[in-house]
């Protein structure tokens, strides 16, 4: 293995991340409490928008979640009327998951929430920081999803 050197500004970078994401997923958690849904019902309707006609057992792989919880966590959500279970066409034994209007219309107000959190907080910058910002987070989601890629093959 290639030993990478971690240089300063590495630390700092690393540092900071860090402390984004604890304070978007606390940000996070208190936007949700207005919907009445919890994270792991969030993060599942993600999941199953981006990836539509997921099976309990591939949305459980997803979430590295046991299949009982994510049976659980579907039956509140189909309940609540965000999602509903639907027979695969053409293999009737596979049950696929589908978003409801509902879970569609609620999850676009909750990003829509966390967006203007986002738009306040970065309301200071110039447009180029922005852009150059943006970029850089980009790149650096490319390079690890490239990796987390490579090691899914």
């Amino acid at each position: 293995m290639k030993k990478v050197e971690i240089c300063e500004n590495v630390i700092e970078i690393e540092k900071y991340l860090r402390k984004v994401d604890s304070i978007i997923r606390r940000k996070g958690r208190e936007i949700l409490k207005d919907f009445e849904i919890t994270v792991p019902q969030f993060s599942a309707l993600q999941w199953l928008i981006n990836e539509e006609g997921l099976t309990v057992g591939k949305l459980s792989k997803k979430m590295s979640l046991a299949c009982s919880t994510i049976t659980d966590l579907i039956d509140r959500m189909e309940k609540n009327g965000l999602v509903a279970r639907k027979r695969d066409d053409k293999d009737k034994r596979i049950v696929r998951i589908k978003v409801m209007p509902k879970g569609y219309e609620l999850v676009e107000k909750v990003l829509e929430r966390r967006r203007a959190y986002l738009a306040e907080k970065l309301k200071e910058l110039e447009k180029k920081d922005m852009i150059l910002l943006s970029e850089n987070l980009k790149s650096l989601y490319e390079a690890m999803e490239k990796e987390q890629s490579n090691s899914n093959k």
